[in-house]
């Protein structure tokens, strides 16, 4: 099991802030097929399903799905392995800029550190419905572990 850094805490997003920091755009992938551009997007969606509109609700029965099946994957402990298929909202298919998007990720870090634990608990996810606030810790935590380690930082 893997402790994840606490996203509504300094320390935390300190911690997460400066593993970002030693990305560069040549950074490289040790597996998987995103560049560090495509993968701070693909990250960022996350956020982006949070605090816009940009991503539709799934549907009634695929809500039912991902919260049986896929939920417990996701803000559970265990860490994903490696090459997971994404989900089709996660897929980038678009060049995208490093720095925008290493921006747009630490303004987001930033915006639920600032927003706090209170915010999220039982806040509701599109995909999972109500989470607590350990569970979306986990969630952003988690995601950006994995992804931080595919980048070697």
């Amino acid at each position: 099991m893997t402790a994840y850094p606490d996203l509504f805490d300094a320390a935390g997003v300190a911690a997460v802030s400066q593993r970002i920091a030693a990305l560069t755009p040549e950074s490289r992938p040790l597996w998987g097929k995103m560049s560090v551009s495509e993968m701070l997007a693909h990250v960022n969606v996350a956020y982006e399903m949070v605090y816009t509109t940009k991503h539709p609700r799934p549907n009634p029965i695929m809500r039912w799905v991902l919260k049986r099946i896929v939920k417990q994957k996701v803000v559970g402990p265990a860490p994903y392995p490696h090459n997971t298929p994404t989900a089709p909202a996660f897929r980038i298919s678009d060049a995208r800029d490093f720095a925008v998007e290493r921006d747009r990720l630490l303004g987001y870090l930033q915006q639920v550190m600032n927003e706090g634990r209170s915010t999220f608990e039982g806040h509701p996810s599109l995909s999972f419905g109500p989470l607590t606030a350990a569970e979306w810790n986990v969630l952003f935590a988690k995601h950006l572990d994995h992804h931080l380690q595919q980048f070697g930082v």
